[in-house]
């Protein structure tokens, strides 16, 4: 069973802590932009895709910044072990963890 079947919003909320961390390729970032309309019609509410996930989740303002905090931090770490961090796996594990189902 893929990732996000049965649960489409789960995506947004896995692009959303991509874009925060500079990782959302652009053409994910455009057909994200291309759908707010149709997202916005589903929630109810308006503004980009990025501002429709945080009002929907109640999201505070500044957590973009604290995503991105987590992610330089960690990926320091990790590089100075000589590791690389993937930052798609990043964005899953930080929504499994902070904003479980």
């Amino acid at each position: 069973m893929s990732r996000y079947e049965g649960k489409p919003f789960l995506r947004l909320i896995d692009c959303y802590v991509l874009s925060s961390i500079g990782h959302l390729d652009e053409k994910q970032e455009n057909t994200l932009n291309m759908m707010a309309p149709k997202i916005a019609a589903a929630l109810g509410i308006s503004g980009s895709w990025f501002e429709m996930v945080e009002v929907q989740m109640g999201f505070p303002s500044d957590l973009p910044l604290k995503i991105k905090q987590i992610w330089d931090n960690g990926k320091a770490k990790a590089e100075a072990s000589g590791y690389t961090v993937d930052p798609e796996q990043f964005a899953r594990e930080f929504v499994d963890t902070n904003f479980p189902t």
